[in-house]
């Protein structure tokens, strides 16, 4: 699996209440993913493609355990997050929902341009941004599967044996 689009940098700690603000959880996925970012990047929402990826710093996805963060990506057309570290239940629930979600301990933004072209070989974790390669966390193969399924749900209801009723 190949991704190839413009990337949007951000920094450490973005949190899964930029990601979802709570004070639009009640609203249907479309609405809140438009709320998405706006209070780091107002203008996150209205400008991302499908297809962009982002990449960021330390801890992206920290805080609650809402998976609404993941499903505002994945609503946006993002299609991978690369950072240097992760909230691990951000990472576990962006798997779930079939967005590719690698680290690359040592990615390091400040020689790259906002909107810039990348790309990124999900099955080696090559990444290639900024003018240079960079080597980000391989993923295994049931990883891949899943994300190339669009998540754990799409994947289960592939497999044979698995009775899966959502």
């Amino acid at each position: 699996m190949r991704f190839e689009g413009r990337v949007w940098l951000l920094g450490d700690g973005v949190d899964t209440d930029v990601l979802a603000p709570g004070a639009y959880m009640r609203l249907p996925p479309a609405e809140l993913a438009s709320h998405c970012l706006e209070a780091v990047r107002p203008d996150f929402a209205g400008s991302v493609q499908p297809g962009d990826m982002i990449l960021a710093g330390r801890g992206f996805g920290v805080g609650s355990s809402r998976e609404q963060a993941v499903e505002s990506l994945k609503h946006l057309g993002i299609t991978a997050v690369i950072a240097r570290s992760f909230g691990g239940i951000f990472q576990r629930n962006a798997f779930n929902f079939g967005l590719a979600c690698l680290s690359c301990p040592e990615l390091d933004t400040s020689s790259m341009t906002e909107l810039e072209r990348a790309s990124l070989d999900l099955a080696t974790g090559q990444l290639m941004a900024g003018g240079r390669d960079w080597h980000c966390e391989q993923l295994p193969d049931f990883l891949l599967e899943m994300i190339a399924d669009g998540g754990l749900i799409p994947h289960l209801k592939k497999q044979p044996e698995t009775k899966v009723s959502a």
